[in-house]
């Protein structure tokens, strides 16, 4: 999907500053843009249009609205930008928090979407990579821990030396056209039922 192909939903209740930030989409080339004026039932309006980008503005924001707004946005695995007129360092925090990849405070102004918009998009992407990168780690860790218990296992229960316990897990892997882990596992597994 190329930047211009952007399913793009405004939520803004603000009709006049609405228009700001969808005619600085359509001067950016956006063309498929979705405006909404209430956060009410915004979660079906997500559902329904499936914006790959969400762009919120909130003229004066009051506790609630934020919250409702943090909850939707913390479900929501979309690149999101905020705008807001006035806030504090708690908004903020609960913002990053929610995932919201672009908090901007007093700052709508029609040349500053495109800018603000390629930001959030490019943000949202690394921190899903680092995200992704983190759940492959953890992964490999676990994996690593599971064939580590099982060489133990096979050691103890067979007499052989680390090299040889994983190197009978490695053919027998092999063998059964596994990954390492699965057998691993499987020694495991079998480890706590016999004893």
């Amino acid at each position: 999907m190329s930047h211009f192909d952007l399913a793009i939903l405004v939520i803004d209740e603000n009709a006049v500053r609405a228009a700001i930030i969808e005619d600085g989409l359509r001067e950016a080339g956006h063309s498929h843009v979705t405006v909404v004026h209430t956060v009410n039932g915004i979660a079906r309006v997500i559902e329904a249009t499936r914006p790959d980008v969400i762009i919120i503005d909130i003229e004066n924001p009051n506790r609630d609205m934020m919250e409702h707004l943090f909850q939707l946005t913390r479900s929501v695995s979309r690149p999101i930008a905020m705008f807001v007129d006035r806030s504090d360092s708690a908004s903020i925090e609960a913002a990053v928090e929610a995932g919201v990849s672009a908090y901007i405070v007093d700052g709508l102004k029609k040349e500053r979407v495109k800018p603000i918009l390629d930001m959030a998009v490019i943000r949202f992407n690394a921190f899903s990579r680092l995200q992704r990168e983190l759940a492959d780690a953890k992964s490999a860790l676990e994996d690593r821990k599971v064939v580590e218990r099982a060489k133990g296992i096979l050691m103890k229960l067979r007499n052989l030396s680390e090299e040889e316990a994983y190197a009978l897990m490695r053919q027998t892997a092999m063998n059964e056209k596994k990954k390492l882990v699965d057998i691993a596992q499987s020694v495991v597994t079998a480890a706590g039922l016999l004893m």
